[in-house]
C-alpha cells in the first residue's frame, strides 16, 4: 500500500506519439511516462510499431523499475514511428499484471493497442451482453470492453468504429489507441478526464498532461475537446467532433492530481491552487502566527492563504524524498508510524499558532496524525484549512476514493470531523469558492455534491463498485 492513506488514489496517465520518420519512439514514451508517474504507480507499459511489427512491454511497478535498459532494447524497433504508453492505478479491475496496459488485441483491423484513463460506467452491462454473445475477455478491467467493441465493427475503419463506440460508452474517460500506422485520442463528451495535444518536428503527441509533452521537447498545441476524436498519421493531425460537448472536467485535477507546471482546459493548475488558498483565507480567516502546507499537494494553497491573510508562510513540515512507497504493514503500530516516515515537523511551528493547509480529507486518519504530530512538536494551536469541499460521494469516473461509508464527510458533520482530527478549527473551501479558483464555467463536483454529469452506474453497481469479477483469473 502506498502513502498517503487519506487521499484519493491517482487515476492513470496515457501517452501516444506518431512520427513521419523513424525515431527512438520507445525513449519518447519512456520519458513521457516518467512525467506522468504521479498519475499511477501500480503498473506501466509501452507499445511501439514500425508499421509492420508491434512490440510491447508492461509489468507491475514504477516506470524506473519496469523499463530497464534490457526491456527498452526490446522496444527499439529500427524503423519505429508510432507508440503509446500507460501508467496505471486500478479503479476498475484488480491490481494484477494481466490488467496492466496498454491492452492489445488481434482483430480484423490488425493489431490494436489501447491505453485508458477513467471509467466506463456502463461497462458491466456491455460486458455481460458480449459474454452472452460468446466474447472472450483476458482481463477484469473495463478498458477491454472498449477495445472489443471497436473490433466488433468489422465493416468500419478504425476511426469510424472508434467514433461509433464513443457514443455507446458512458462515463468519464480519455483514451489513446494505436494500430501499426497511426494513433487516435479521444475524450468523453464531458471532458472529465484530460488529454492534451503536442507537436514535434514531423509528428504529434497526445498525453494526459502538458508535462509529458514538454519533457520530450514537444510544443503544446491545445486540449482535445470534450467529445472529440483526433487522429495522428502520416497526413498530419485530423479531428472529428463525435459527441456534443458538455464540458465538466474533473475539479480534482486542479485540486490535487495534475502537476503544477501546466494548464488543463485553459486553466493554469498552479495559479488555481494559489487562488484556492486566497479564497480560503477570505472565507475562513483566523488569528495565527504561521501558515504551513502539507507537502506536496497543499503547498500552493498554503502560499495563497499566506498572501491573502498576511500571515507568514514557512516550511513547517519536512517531506523525506526517500519514503515514496512503503509496504511495511505487519502491525497497527507500524502503520501509524508511516506518516512519520514521510513527514517531520520543523522548528518553524514550535510555540506557534499554525494554519495547516491541505488539499483534501478523505477518511481523516492521516490528517489527525499530522495534527497530533504538530502538537507534539510544540504547536500551540492547529487550524486546519482544506482547499476542496468535503468529499461526500465516491467517484465513478476514474478516481479511487473510499467507499461512501468510509468517507468522513459522508457520515460526519464538519464539527465531528474537527473533533476526530483534533484541530482547533476546521474549514473546507466552498463549492462556489473552488469554482472561482479554477476559473472554468462548469467542472465535475460529483464527489462533493453527488451530481454526476456523465451518468451513474446504478445503485447495484454502486454498491458493488465498478469491479468486473465475472470469472477468476490466477495472478
Amino acid at each position: 500500500m502506498t502513502w498517503p492513506l487519506d487521499k484519493p488514489r491517482e487515476e492513470c496517465g496515457v501517452f501516444a506519439v506518431h512520427l513521419t520518420a523513424p525515431a527512438d519512439v520507445a525513449a519518447l514514451c519512456h520519458l513521457g511516462l516518467f512525467a506522468l508517474q504521479h498519475r499511477g504507480q501500480e503498473s506501466c507499459g509501452i507499445c511501439v510499431s514500425d508499421g509492420a511489427e508491434i512490440a510491447i512491454e508492461k509489468d507491475m511497478g514504477l516506470v524506473a523499475e519496469v523499463f530497464t535498459e534490457e526491456r527498452l532494447a526490446k522496444l527499439r524497433l529500427p524503423a519505429a514511428r508510432t507508440g503509446i504508453g500507460h501508467t496505471r492505478y486500478s479503479t476498475t479491475g484488480s491490481s494484477l499484471r494481466f490488467n496492466a496496459q496498454p491492452l492489445t488485441v488481434r482483430s480484423n483491423k490488425g493489431i490494436l493497442a489501447l491505453a485508458h484513463n477513467g471509467n466506463f460506467t456502463n461497462a458491466r452491462i456491455i460486458r455481460n451482453q458480449m459474454l452472452e454473445d460468446g466474447a472472450v475477455f483476458q482481463t477484469t478491467n473495463d478498458s477491454e470492453v472498449m477495445i472489443n467493441l471497436i473490433a466488433r465493427y468489422s465493416h468500419l475503419s478504425l476511426e469510424q468504429a472508434t467514433a461509433r463506440v464513443m457514443g455507446e460508452l458512458q462515463g468519464g474517460f480519455a483514451v489513446v489507441i494505436m494500430d501499426k500506422t497511426k494513433v487516435l485520442g479521444l475524450r468523453d463528451a464531458h471532458g472529465v478526464r484530460p488529454l492534451v495535444i503536442g507537436r514535434l518536428p514531423g509528428g504529434y503527441v497526445l498525453a494526459s498532461e502538458p508535462a509529458a509533452l514538454t519533457i520530450i521537447g514537444a510544443e503544446v498545441v491545445r486540449d482535445v475537446q470534450p467529445g472529440e476524436l483526433v487522429v495522428a498519421d502520416d497526413r498530419g493531425l485530423h479531428s472529428r467532433q463525435v459527441l456534443t460537448p458538455q464540458p465538466t472536467p474533473c475539479a480534482f485535477e486542479w485540486i490535487y492530481f495534475a502537476r503544477g507546471d501546466g494548464a488543463l482546459d485553459g486553466a493554469d493548475v498552479h495559479e488555481a491552487r494559489l487562488r484556492m488558498g486566497e479564497i480560503l483565507a477570505r472565507e475562513a480567516p483566523v488569528e495565527a502566527d504561521v501558515i504551513v502546507g502539507v507537502p506536496d499537494s497543499g503547498l500552493a494553497a498554503a502560499i495563497g492563504y499566506a498572501r491573502a491573510s498576511g500571515i507568514p508562510y514557512d516550511l513547517g513540515l519536512y517531506k523525506s524524498p526517500y519514503a515514496g512507497r512503503t509496504f511495511i504493514n505487519p502491525n497497527q503500530r507500524l502503520r501509524e508510524l508511516k506518516v512519520h516516515l514521510k513527514l517531520t515537523p520543523t522548528a518553524a511551528i514550535r510555540g506557534k499558532r499554525v494554519v495547516l493547509v491541505d488539499d483534501s480529507i478523505v477518511r481523516g486518519t492521516t490528517s489527525g496524525r499530522i495534527v497530533q504530530m504538530l502538537r507534539d512538536a510544540g504547536a500551540r494551536e492547529v487550524h486546519f484549512r482544506v482547499s476542496s469541499p468535503p468529499i461526500k460521494y465516491p467517484c465513478y469516473y476514474g478516481i479511487d476514493t473510499a467507499a461512501r461509508q468510509e468517507l468522513a464527510a459522508a457520515t460526519m458533520s464538519v464539527e465531528e470531523i474537527r473533533q476526530k482530527i483534533g484541530a482547533d478549527t476546521l474549514y473546507f473551501i466552498s463549492e462556489a469558492g473552488l469554482s472561482r479558483a479554477i476559473g472554468i464555467a462548469e467542472t465535475c463536483l460529483a464527489c462533493f455534491n453527488g451530481a454526476y454529469p456523465a451518468g451513474h452506474p446504478g445503485e447495484e453497481a454502486a454498491k458493488e463498485g465498478l469491479e468486473l469479477p465475472l470469472f477468476e483469473l490466477a495472478s
